[in-house]
């Protein structure tokens, strides 16, 4: 069973977001008629908004064994276009949640798809990964066991609820411990500390969130009251890891995990947490790195994903003797901590916790009649860990960087844009007129 506390459901407080609480006892009773009411659909989406009625919806799916294609509310329309046409869902849930009756829930197989969450690559449109309930109990538990994560637990967190971080750990792990979820909407330091203050024991952040807390020192009484600070879904800095110590008193606990796989190493709350490491691999989680070090991490275990939804080549590719290859490359420290160094495809930029593909930003900015060329790299960002850096080389009169920056946020998602737009006259290529974005990034 993924949630069994809400089979035997109590007046303890499941979600508090700002608008709403709910208890278990009130989540199991919307989410059970959500269930009755997606009987017999093949697979749905819904709105993941930051709101108890996503929670609700994605739940009662769960609950029915009906697979959720959980949607980015900021995502651009060629991008929703993609992903409502690969994943065709029977029904886009966002306000009116579908409500029904009976009491006959059968528990999903553990084989069974139960989230399909869309991914960018580093080239072409998002793929769909399918994860099914396995994966999701399996790697739960498995963190629960590196973190001693309890049902007395009280997460804090501000982060999205389409991508696995916010709603898989930050929602579904919760209510699988049995604990509270304490989500503040938009993350704010201030909004995060109060929460704190109201009982949080655990933040969930990026380290674009640690940056920020670092910055208003004023709440570093309520960060040192916490049991435990996790960062994830990119590199915490060693200098910002070294800063946040100083300021709570404790060390953030790094985790290292990607949407095919959901978490495969983690420090341990008992043990080291080393800045530039992300602990060994977690209980049941199997990991090797291939290659002359640094080589790519590939990962082996109950944790993995199904397939890409539609896409059995891509899916295929991605296997090599049963091991997924990550794309991430790494070293091995001699206690089994992983070092991550970089990645295998260069085209991924982590910006703000988010994963985002360089070859759809270039698509997106080529329709632009003003672009001729273009090129886009990350560059440290202080702020955002990567910031996407566009190349241009214009048609005619070079257009502002607003300009492009709001065409991309319109096509795709306003965390994508470019934040740095430079110009040139051409790109540089080699012999076979591939650009060299080394020669770029060493601008």
């Amino acid at each position: 069973m993924l949630l069994p506390a809400l089979a035997v459901p109590s007046e303890k407080v499941a979600l508090r977001f700002p608008e709403r609480e709910l208890t278990y006892a009130r989540l199991a009773a919307e989410a059970r008629a959500v269930a009755h009411g997606l009987r017999g659909r093949r697979r749905i989406a819904v709105w993941a908004r930051p709101t108890p009625g996503t929670c609700v919806a994605i739940v009662g799916a769960l609950l029915a064994g009906v697979p959720v294609v959980p949607l980015n509310p900021r995502i651009g329309e060629r991008e929703l276009a993609h992903v409502l046409a690969d994943s065709e869902p029977d029904l886009v849930v966002d306000d009116e949640l579908p409500s029904g009756s009976g009491t006959d829930l059968p528990e999903p197989d553990g084989e069974a798809p139960a989230l399909i969450v869309y991914t960018s690559g580093t080239t072409g449109p998002p793929k769909g990964v399918v994860l099914p309930h396995r994966a999701l109990a399996s790697n739960l538990d498995a963190v629960a066991r590196a973190w001693a994560w309890t049902g007395d637990d009280v997460v804090v967190h501000g982060l999205p609820l389409f991508h696995v971080h916010g709603l898989v750990l930050g929602v579904l792990g919760v209510l699988r411990r049995g604990g509270t979820v304490h989500h503040v909407g938009s993350f704010t330091p201030a909004k995060a500390a109060a929460a704190l203050e109201g009982g949080g024991t655990v933040v969930f952040g990026v380290p674009t969130m640690y940056h920020r807390v670092v910055n208003e020192p004023e709440h570093a009484a309520a960060f040192r009251r916490a049991r435990l600070l996790v960062s994830g879904s990119a590199p915490l800095p060693a200098a910002l890891h070294e800063r946040v110590e100083a300021l709570t008193g404790q060390r953030v606990v790094e985790r290292y995990g990607m949407t095919e796989t959901l978490m495969n190493t983690s420090a341990r709350v008992d043990g080291d947490r080393r800045p530039g490491t992300v602990g060994p691999p977690l209980p049941g989680v199997e990991v090797r790195v291939v290659g002359d070090e640094p080589g790519e991490v590939e990962v082996r275990g109950p944790n993995l994903f199904l397939e890409y939804l539609n896409r059995p080549d891509a899916t295929r590719d991605a296997f090599r003797d049963g091991w997924f290859r990550t794309g991430d490359l790494a070293v091995v420290e001699p206690d089994g901590h992983l070092r991550l160094v970089g990645r295998r495809a260069t085209d991924l930029i982590k910006s703000g916790g988010y994963k985002i593909g360089a070859g759809e930003i270039e698509n997106a900015l080529l329709e632009h009649p003003a672009v001729a060329e273009v090129a886009v790299t990350g560059e440290p960002d202080e702020d955002l860990g990567e910031r996407v850096v566009a190349w241009v080389v214009a048609e005619g009169e070079p257009p502002a960087p607003e300009e492009l920056g709001e065409h991309v946020a319109r096509l795709l998602a306003p965390h994508k844009r470019p934040r740095v737009v430079r110009y040139l006259d051409a790109l540089p290529r080699n012999d076979m007129g591939k650009v060299l974005k080394r020669e770029l990034r060493a601008r």
